[in-house]
């Protein structure tokens, strides 16, 4: 990987970052909003390292780690750096059960957005799939049934490891799916509940949340690059900007109502073309930051100029 693509895909995963997290930044700032100064300082310094270092440098760095059991952890850190013929092999080998279960992962987040999450309408597929979902939850999930079982039906044929790594996907997004679910009854309660809670009772649920609402980022990062280095510095980045937007502009942000729409839509190509990697296809490094770029880049406009008119 050249200086090029790699300024270019640390910009493609910040940006990632920045969109795939406005909910939790969201969340962050009602939060904030309850606190002393000197909470919301230790929220923006140690609670940034936490977050940033443990959380999507740490995580990524695991992942890696436990596809490639074969890699000592120095050698996970380094892989898609490492001059040694084993190392890159290792990770050639294992990389298309990581990129599956990671674009199973975010195929299955876009679903849910696209059936039962409110949204401002952008584009007329979307009212459609909510109106659709709406009526009746069980239609999304028969829509995932049939999407799980074509795939996994194509991933036997092929090794039994990729169903391995579709069902894991699966079951990481159902996860993640109840934590988010149960976040915004949380925040209600710390904001506006009868018990007032501490600045570290408050630093310590966001530091919770983050870590949930990262792992929409971490493995979505997977698409850009599997180098730990890069997404650490690409999602560190974007968290750093997004948590000091989240103090000051947050309501701003939320001005720009077609943004979610292009992160989620953004999801879903990712999700698609790790499948397509984890099938063999071999994909440009700079095909997902460049599309990341461009459908992101069109809804922000579109939110613009909805603004303006």
């Amino acid at each position: 990987m050249n200086i090029a693509t790699m300024i270019i895909t640390v910009l493609g995963l910040s940006l990632f970052e920045i969109v795939s997290s406005i909910d939790n930044a969201v969340i962050n700032a009602e939060v904030l909003g309850t606190m002393s100064a000197r909470g919301k300082r230790w929220f923006l310094g140690w609670g940034f390292i936490l977050a940033v270092f443990i959380v999507r440098g740490l995580l990524p760095w695991i992942i890696v780690w436990a596809a490639t059991p074969m890699l000592s952890p120095l050698q996970a850190l380094t892989a898609t750096w490492n001059a040694n013929t084993a190392v890159s092999s290792a990770i050639e080998r294992t990389a298309p059960i990581l990129l599956m279960g990671g674009g199973v992962f975010l195929v299955l987040l876009f679903f849910h957005w696209l059936f039962l999450e409110k949204k401002a309408v952008g584009l007329p597929h979307e009212r459609f799939f909510q109106n659709f979902g709406a009526q009746n939850n069980i239609r999304f999930f028969a829509t995932i049934v049939v999407f799980l079982s074509i795939l996994i039906g194509y991933c036997a044929s092929i090794a039994l490891a990729l169903v391995f790594a579709c069902i894991i996907g699966a079951i990481i997004f159902f996860i993640t799916d109840g934590f988010k679910e149960n976040a915004e009854k949380a925040e209600k309660e710390l904001t506006f509940g009868k018990h007032p809670k501490s600045d570290l009772s408050k630093i310590l649920y966001l530091e919770i949340i983050d870590a949930t609402f990262s792992v929409d980022g971490v493995l979505g990062a997977f698409a850009f690059t599997l180098s730990v280095p890069l997404i650490l510095i690409g999602n560190g980045l974007g968290a750093f900007i997004l948590r000091k937007l989240t103090l000051g502009n947050i309501e701003q942000i939320k001005k720009y109502i077609y943004l979610k729409n292009g992160a989620m839509h953004s999801i879903a190509v990712l999700g698609l073309l790790m499948i397509a990697d984890g099938f063999g296809a071999h994909i440009p490094a700079v095909v997902s930051p460049l599309i990341t770029f461009v459908i992101i880049g069109y809804f922000f406009l579109k939110s613009h100029n909805t603004l303006k008119s």
